[in-house]
């Protein structure tokens, strides 16, 4: 935690609500060097702030370099970019801090935008990350709103996932479906990413998958057993296999708690009328119900993904941009 210390302590920290640092450079995956021995990976970071405008006017002036020539601009319109286009975050990338031997990329994001993606999951871009293990640098324990809705965010992706999983199923199935949930849809995957980039995260975090969800788990445990002791089919190997219920009341109960953003996704695809509750039952007993749920939270990435991306060359600048893309075009064709 002392190299996060050390990064946190050159930003502002009036107004925070969270900071948290994600990705490669941060949690192990599988096909990468260990963390502690990482040398060229860059540290993701983003900070959750509740004034935006004031948070930039103050980075600027204190680290000018970090921002592309949209620093001319001035903090207000940097702020109106960042909250009216693509997922609502403001990135600056391939920020070198030499004398600490890191480079970072770091989000900006308010809390309103935050709050909207993990209840709503307009976008899917923030709350797709934390569906998974993240490192904590500023936790959300002094906003109360943040930390209820990150704990809803995990929350429904376990229903949304349990929706989409057959009755028995194993540990790295559930956290492969819910991890799955924020990249299947990403045209990054297509070209900029590995492959195996989900199992690669899953294999290596599963024992941080089990400590994230185990509120979730503990609050569905009327629809859902864990045995710890199971043995895979086929072998005596033990693994953790789940056993849940798939009756069609069980299912109309994992669709209530669908987030908005979704149910109007659910709505267009399964091509119903009706608001979302009268349509719920019937919904519930489509046998092809799995491809229509995949197709509605891929419709939410595919189309943040593309977007943010291209807001991300401005913030980032040309060179800058063209560099990491590079290097994230790389990882397509890493084992």
């Amino acid at each position: 935690m002392n190299l996060y210390k050390d990064i946190l302590a050159r930003f502002p920290r009036g107004g925070i609500s969270y900071v948290f640092a994600y990705g490669s450079g941060v949690k192990q995956q599988i096909g990468y060097a260990d963390i502690n021995q990482q040398k060229n990976n860059i540290i993701d970071l983003v900070f959750c702030v509740r004034d935006p405008l004031g948070w930039h006017a103050e980075n600027i002036s204190r680290h000018e370099s970090h921002y592309s020539a949209m620093r001319h601009l001035g903090p207000k319109l940097i702020m109106k970019y960042q909250e009216n286009f693509g997922a609502g975050v403001y990135f600056n990338t391939l920020v070198p801090l030499p004398d600490i031997g890191v480079q970072i990329k770091y989000g900006v994001i308010s809390k309103e935008q935050m709050l909207q993606d993990l209840l709503e999951w307009k976008h899917l871009y923030m709350a797709g990350r934390l569906h998974k293990p993240v490192q904590d640098i500023v936790a959300p324990d002094d906003d109360v709103q943040i930390k209820q809705a990150l704990a809803t965010n995990l929350r429904n992706a376990f229903h949304i996932a349990l929706i989409m999983l057959p009755e028995k199923f194993t540990s790295y199935q559930l956290f492969h479906a819910i991890a799955n949930l924020s990249y299947k849809g990403d045209f990054r995957m297509i070209f900029g990413e590995n492959k195996n980039k989900v199992a690669n995260i899953v294999k290596a975090q599963e024992n941080e998958f089990f400590e994230l969800y185990k509120p979730a788990m503990k609050d569905l445990s009327e629809y859902v057993a864990v045995d710890f002791a199971a043995k895979e089919k086929g072998s005596e190997k033990v693994v953790t296999q789940f056993e849940q219920d798939k009756s069609i009341k069980a299912i109309e109960f994992h669709l209530r708690q669908a987030p908005s953003e979704l149910r109007r996704r659910l709505i267009r695809n399964a091509v119903f009328k009706g608001s979302y509750i009268d349509i719920v039952e019937p919904l519930a007993a489509l046998k092809n119900l799995h491809e229509i749920v995949s197709m509605s939270v891929n419709d939410i990435v595919w189309r943040s993904s593309i977007t943010q991306t291209l807001k991300n060359i401005p913030s980032a600048g040309v060179t800058k941009s063209l560099i990491y893309a590079a290097r994230k075009a790389m990882k397509t064709f890493a084992k």
